[in-house]
């Protein structure tokens, strides 16, 4: 997981319009599924998103022109299926800050992926009420927001670890039976102090 082959990483120098392309919202959940899930046809994913096939295979090949996915292997003539190309898509956040239009694109695959999260708790929840998920799963699973102070060095340090214990997690547990599809969401968030309030102050 998260190898170098695995990882695609975008210049918004030279990328901005596959960035641009990848902020729409289906185009988003289209990848997140082949990632997911393996590779699918437009009609696999028309049904799994609700949408028409004319809508996913439309959607699929803006996705196949900026190398997102590509065709994979078919079962049969008669369609195609789809496979992402990539595990994991990434930027720099100086660069996208820097580059026109980075901020705006940043801030909308931020608010996507916050969607992404609110439909990963609600299927995680249903998907513990029906039993699809054993009961062992009810106490690893959740949500936290620790707030530690952190020097910037120390974020970018604590990002990499995250990613390198994820990868050797992965790898452990991938011949394991019991393994299960976990969606992981992480944030660092530096925020500013408050600045006082008009009055404050001797």
């Amino acid at each position: 997981m998260d190898s170098e082959d695995s990882r695609r990483v975008l210049d918004p120098a030279q990328d901005g319009a596959a960035l641009k392309a990848l902020t729409h919202p289906l185009r988003l959940t289209l990848l997140g599924l082949l990632r997911q899930h393996g590779p699918a046809t437009a009609s696999e994913l028309a049904v799994r998103t609700g949408e028409s096939s004319a809508s996913t295979s439309y959607h699929l090949r803006v996705l196949a022109k900026y190398a997102f996915v590509a065709e994979a292997d078919h079962r049969d003539s008669r369609e195609r299926r789809w496979k992402s190309v990539h595990d994991v898509t990434s930027w720099s956040n100086e660069a996208m800050h820097a580059s026109p239009g980075g901020s705006v694109i940043l801030s909308v695959l931020h608010r996507r992926q916050i969607e992404h999260l609110q439909q990963s708790l609600d299927r995680h929840e249903a998907d513990l009420d029906s039993g699809r998920l054993g009961e062992e799963w009810q106490e690893p699973s959740g949500v936290s927001d620790l707030m530690p102070r952190l020097t910037p060095e120390s974020l970018a340090e604590l990002w990499e670890v995250f990613r390198a214990k994820t990868s050797e997690l992965t790898a452990r547990d991938a011949e394991d039976p019991r393994a299960e599809q976990v969606v992981l969401f992480t944030a660092g968030l530096p925020l500013a102090p408050d600045a006082p309030a008009a009055g404050d102050g001797s």
